[in-house]
């Protein structure tokens, strides 16, 4: 499948020319996304990648202290479109990545 990439901006107050041009893959990596932005991506990328046809998705929050894995648990538990989450096998990242299952449309 050829995946074309989408623009996805991680604030909607931030202008067109601040929007980072993201694969649509089923990975996305937070390094490069400030923790404040980090709700709103999700919602985006996940809407982007059902879109598409991706229902599971590899989110790379990176080890460090933990902080951001935290968060993104946190939001994905509140996230009505996710099925489940977990912590990723340690070849796919260990505990510096999520796996999270999408719901399709008509679940």
């Amino acid at each position: 499948m050829d995946l074309k990439q989408q623009r996805i901006s991680s604030s909607p107050r931030r202008p067109a020319e601040d929007e980072i041009e993201l694969p649509i893959d089923g990975v996305l990596d937070l390094h490069t996304f400030r923790p404040k932005d980090v709700k709103e991506l999700l919602q985006d990328y996940f809407s982007a990648c059902r879109e598409k046809g991706l229902f599971e998705i590899r989110v790379i929050h990176g080890k460090g202290t933990g902080a951001l894995r935290k968060t993104v648990h946190s939001l994905l538990e509140k996230m009505p479109e996710v099925v489940s989450f977990r912590t990723a096998a340690e070849d796919a990242g260990g505990w510096g990545a999520t796996l999270v299952q999408l719901k399709h449309e008509g679940q």
